[in-house]
């Protein structure tokens, strides 16, 4: 299906002026016939140009009204896709105030659909109010069969995926897109708003399985056989262009362009996120150790080294093997020393 833009049917107010002073007419063609046929009020009444008066203007007062339909009005960035008796005619894009047949409706299957933030959910319902037979009223609204054109913005619910390692991580996105081929949009898909949705829940599955939430050894995230560094967490960027990517391949057929994709939401799931934190807690302990020992052990040689350098005191093996352990264990433990003055003699 290819999109036919309707560009010569901007003629929406001769068209409307046209038919107001046909109305104007007819009530004239209607007054006049009055007069004609009427004996009191004309002596020579002519009822020939009477009853034609008459008939023209009363026919023009039950089917004016008919050109009214065919009145189109688009705001900038809207569109509306015509069929006439099942046919696809043509779709009107720009803005202005336009006139085409009458008997044309206007088709949008997605018209009633609302998507998480997206910037059709406002404005797009004509309220119309309804009398009631007990008197009361009731408001109901009317979906509009207008496209918007316009950027839009899609924030799926957040999903519960597991990563390459088996670990299930909580992941949202947003996904700004909006409608380029209106035909392709209308008649290819059933709904086009429930198919990018659908399509955005199942690249986000697809992609995010490759990566692991964190850094992992011996991990391929870019199938080119060789072990990298991709993750979830560090790699956001590349993750996020990887699903725009595969979104946009699968709504090409859509009419959709897919304009950016980013990661809104990312979590390790409940079930293992206090152990995950266990975890990462502890590797950072682990971290600091080592960086707390290998300071502590240049302390120890700096000072054994100090020490035979200004020959302060003489130093056996054992006593140095003493004293290595009794700086060790001052510099890496976690609490304030308690030093033993020895007030004897040195053995």
């Amino acid at each position: 299906m290819e999109e036919k833009i309707l560009s010569k049917k901007q003629n929406g107010m001769p068209v409307l002026l046209a038919a107001i002073a046909g109305y104007i007419a007819a009530i004239a063609l209607i007054i006049l016939a009055i007069f004609l046929l009427d004996d009191e009020m004309n002596p020579n009444p002519n009822y020939v140009l009477g009853g034609i008066s008459l008939a023209v203007g009363l026919i023009w007062s039950v089917t004016g009204w008919i050109l009214f339909l065919g009145l189109k009005v688009l705001k900038p960035q809207e569109a509306l896709v015509l069929t006439l008796f099942g046919d696809y005619i043509g779709t009107l894009k720009s803005q202005g105030f336009f006139f085409v047949n009458p008997f044309c409706s206007a088709v949008n299957p997605a018209a009633q659909t609302r998507l998480s933030q997206s910037g059709d959910v406002k404005g797009a319902m004509a309220a119309a109010v309804v009398q009631g037979e007990n008197g009361a009223s009731t408001s109901v609204s009317m979906p509009s069969m207008k496209i918007s054109l316009k950027v839009m913005t899609l924030s799926n619910s957040r999903q519960k995926i597991n990563d390459c390692l088996g670990n299930p991580v909580e992941i949202g996105i947003a996904v700004m897109w909006r409608v380029v081929d209106t035909a392709k949009a209308v008649f290819n898909v059933d709904n086009y708003k429930e198919y990018l949705s659908l399509q955005c829940d199942s690249a986000v599955r697809n992609i995010v399985r490759l990566y692991p939430y964190d850094v992992a050894p011996n991990v391929d995230t870019t199938g080119d056989g060789m072990a990298d560094e991709g993750s979830l967490r560090g790699s956001s960027e590349t993750v996020a262009k990887r699903i725009r990517d595969d979104i946009q391949d699968k709504v090409v057929d859509a009419g959709i362009e897919i304009i950016d994709a980013r990661i809104t939401y990312l979590a390790y799931a409940p079930e293992i996120a206090a152990a995950m934190l266990q975890r990462q807690q502890a590797s950072a302990i682990v971290d600091a150790r080592k960086l707390i020992v290998d300071g502590a052990v240049g302390m120890v040689e700096m000072a054994l080294e100090r020490l035979n350098e200004r020959n302060t005191v003489q130093l056996d093996e054992e006593r140095k093997a003493a004293m290595v352990s009794n700086l060790l264990v001052v510099l890496c433990g976690n609490r304030d020393a308690q030093p033993v003055v020895n007030s004897g003699s040195l053995y």
